[in-house]
């Protein structure tokens, strides 16, 4: 199993969502879509990288 510092902080599809200004379940879409990688939780819910969004939110071609 991977600590959590391996990991990096993880941000939440409303946590993403608020800093890309779109709907969370548009951020569900892309991680559906291969556009953003996720996390799952042992209860089955998504989590992000936040280092890979931020480096997403620096691109000039964010996703669709």
């Amino acid at each position: 199993m991977r600590s959590q510092d391996e990991i990096g902080t993880l941000l939440t599809p409303a946590e993403v969502a608020a800093l890309f200004r779109v709907d969370p379940k548009t951020v569900t879409r892309w991680a559906q879509a291969g556009k953003l990688t996720c996390i799952r939780t042992l209860g089955g819910h998504r989590r992000y990288r936040e280092a890979e969004v931020r480096a997403l939110l620096r691109t000039p071609e964010r996703p669709q």
